[in-house]
């Protein structure tokens, strides 16, 4: 198999350039297939990959990351930095310029105030923002004139680039969604579902959970850009059908995440007519632990909230048993061969974040056994299901979205559990809901209504301080966020809290990293997660698209504006 980095090709880097281009639109149509469908296109409502990676093809934030890692202008002038006196000497306030003459695709201009409308938007108190974690320490943002911003946080912070950077922090209009502040905000369907944006494209149609059909934006800020006059998103299905859709058939462009064997993966590229690219960045596959009950006899104010905590899953002789009987090797070469690592840490990247301290590439049923015996979990009526010191049965529903590689990984995870004496109920629910963020839906991975669930995802850049913000205690989804939030797990420990707190004040990578490593270790070590593999982003392009690069520290759609046909 043949799995192309795109990150130091030459040849990647050479359709990258703008010569490649005659005019705007020249190219006719481009067509993208996502397997997990999007259900909104405003990220601020939806903690869903798909969704974010959707919404970048229309709205944009400040800066994002290139394919380094490395902080690059998009809607701003330029990076803020001490030098360049962007970033006050005390670290407690972050100046943004905005570049001049930028459009909203609707014709009108995009201003300091819009940016601000977007914080003001996140952190409405009576809203439920899946990105607020963004927003940490915020106290102020003052718009200086309409290409400038100060954005000031309530103590000195070394990364000041939470807010407004990468692409689940992007800009909305201030006209569109000035009467869809707080509770108003998932009532706006017709702004959530075709945002006005900066970005390459307009959406023309959107069906959740199917297609958006959208068309070039005639204010994109480049002229020449983008090379495609109109784009065909589809959403559904599943990896097979993407990779094959791509791969074989050529039916359409671009296929992302294909979650599918190594093998399988190789039968598609010998047709021909599509290359997988593949690259590694902080992607977990992981089982998330319900420090909460999630029992369907309780109401929604108590059932998977803190007001009711999990019987069973609190217990460090739980967790760690449970972890002790996988076999991650075998779960790397079966779903991901050389797209897959064994990893024990939540973040595995970069590599000065990555954790040595834990160890889980050895499966241990006896030793797993022996433990939940000493902790008197134990079968007293000989039906192989263990029960609680208390009596409580150790059956659990164990969900995830559907999807071949998660089904396997269920399968062999129920056979190893139900060795130490814990029955699984599997469940499988549609990608498109499962991380839809409907407030509404019962089967959403925020609302966590089942024990254990596993799912992967990954953060923006190569600094991973928001990302570990998002176990602090007062991230948990619940019924007063509408739901949002991704502290999944309702894991909460002050120490950890207060350790966050420091990382937001630490300058220096060496500190820095550390403090990481040590964030990592009390959450897996605390049993808010199981890590299982660290997945490399793996899709696949028509090899008649040019311009693309992957990109595993941003979105995978982050320089779509640059995709050309190759005639």
């Amino acid at each position: 198999m043949k799995l192309k980095t795109a990150l130091l090709g030459a040849l990647a880097c050479a359709s990258f350039s703008t010569t490649a281009f005659a005019e705007r639109g020249s190219d006719g149509n481009v067509s993208i297939i996502y397997w997990q469908a999007p259900s909104i296109l405003n990220p601020f409502l939806s903690g869903g990959t798909k969704d974010v990676e959707a919404s970048s093809l229309i709205i944009e934030p400040l800066a994002r990351y290139n394919q380094d890692g490395e902080m690059v202008p998009f809607l701003a002038a330029e990076i803020p930095t001490v030098e360049n006196g962007g970033v006050s000497a005390d670290l407690t306030s972050i100046t943004w310029k905005i570049s001049p003459g930028l459009k909203w695709s609707d014709g009108s201009d995009f201003t300091a105030n819009d940016v601000k409308f977007t914080a003001d938007y996140c952190m409405h108190p009576e809203g439920g923002c899946a990105q607020l974690t963004k927003f940490n320490g915020v106290t102020n943002i003052d718009v200086v004139d309409d290409l400038t911003l100060t954005v000031t946080f309530d103590k000195p912070t070394p990364f000041p680039y939470g807010p407004f950077v990468g692409g689940e922090s992007p800009i909305i209009q201030k006209a569109q969604f000035e009467n869809c502040m707080g509770a108003k905000a998932p009532e706006c369907t017709e702004a959530n579902f075709g945002p006005i944006g900066t970005g390459p494209f307009v959406v023309t149609d959107f069906r959740p959970n199917d297609v958006i059909q959208m068309v070039a934006n005639e204010n994109y800020r480049d002229p020449a850009k983008p090379a495609f006059a109109s784009l065909t998103f589809k959403g559904g299905g599943d990896a097979t059908a993407a990779g094959r859709a791509v791969m074989e058939t050529g039916e359409y462009d671009y296929a992302w995440n294909l979650q599918l064997a190594p093998e399988i993966i190789a039968q598609m590229e010998q047709a021909g007519k599509g290359t997988p690219v593949a690259g590694f960045g902080p992607l977990v596959e992981r089982i998330m632990l319900n420090q909460t009950d999630p029992s369907s006899s309780l109401d929604a104010e108590t059932r998977s909230t803190a007001k009711a905590k999990h019987p069973y899953l609190t217990d460090p002789a739980v967790y760690k048993a449970l972890s002790l009987a996988i076999d991650r090797p075998l779960l790397v070469e079966i779903g991901y061969g050389k797209a897959g690592r064994v990893t024990c840490n939540w973040v595995p990247a970069p590599a000065a974040f990555n954790s040595d301290k834990l160890s889980c590439d050895k499966q241990d049923i006896a030793a797993a056994n022996a433990m939940l015996d000493a902790a008197g979990y134990i079968d007293t009526n000989g039906d192989g299901v263990r029960e609680t010191p208390s009596g409580v049965p150790m059956s659990m529903v164990y969900q995830t979205s559907t999807n071949a590689v998660r089904q396997d990984f269920q399968a062999l995870v129920k056979q190893w559990w139900s060795e130490i004496g814990v029955e699984v109920e599997l469940r499988n629910i549609s990608s498109s809901v499962f991380f839809g963020g409907d407030p509404g839906s019962p089967d959403t991975f925020q609302k966590f209504y089942a024990d254990v669930q596993m799912y992967a995802n990954t953060f923006n850049g190569t600094d991973p301080q928001t990302y570990l913000g998002n176990l602090l205690c007062d991230k948990a989804p619940r019924p007063e966020t509408q739901w949002q939030g991704e502290n999944i797990s309702r894991w909460c420990d002050p120490e950890y809290d207060a350790l966050h707190a420091q990382l937001s004040q630490t300058a220096g990578i060496e500190q820095r990293a550390e403090i990481g490593r040590k964030l990592n270790d009390m959450a897996i070590e605390g049993g808010a997660m199981i890590p299982l593999v660290h997945r490399g982003r793996l899709s696949a392009h028509a090899n008649s698209l040019g311009g693309v690069i992957l990109n595993v520290w941003d979105s995978e759609l982050w320089n779509v504006a640059d995709w050309h046909r190759v005639k």
